[in-house]
């Protein structure tokens, strides 16, 4: 069983920066694929970002390259978003996923993650 809380979202101006992280209460958190997803009300969560149990490869929505940073540190059992130049349309409750068995191929899918956090509310002020 792996439970995840995130933090640190808030409120930010357009063109500024977070750095949300996910906690893992894990003893093998090294061994788990981990996910950033985000969800606007009334809207499909959709994928952000994701890293792999080393941190070695890194996949990102379209969306987020260029500005977001996905990171881990294992010793701590924690993953980390940063995020910069934020956007309005960056506006979400970002979750963080991890899934019993990874799949390259479905890693976008949220069907393909068995744990969730509770989620933490990001709001980018124009």
């Amino acid at each position: 069983q792996v439970q995840l809380a995130e933090s640190g979202g808030g409120l930010v101006q357009v063109g500024g920066s977070l750095r949300l992280s996910c906690a893992a209460s894990a003893r093998a958190f090294g061994y788990y694929f981990m996910a950033w997803f985000r969800q606007v009300p009334g809207k499909e969560r959709e994928f952000v970002a994701a890293i792999t149990w080393s941190g070695q490869s890194t996949y990102y929505a379209d969306s987020a390259k260029g500005r977001f940073t996905i990171t881990r540190d294992n010793a701590k059992n924690t993953v980390y978003l940063q995020m910069n130049s934020l956007k309005p349309e960056d506006t979400a409750v970002y979750y963080c996923a991890a899934p019993r068995v990874f799949t390259l191929a479905t890693m976008t899918r949220l069907e393909s993650y068995d744990y969730w956090g509770q989620g933490t509310q990001v709001t980018v002020s124009s």
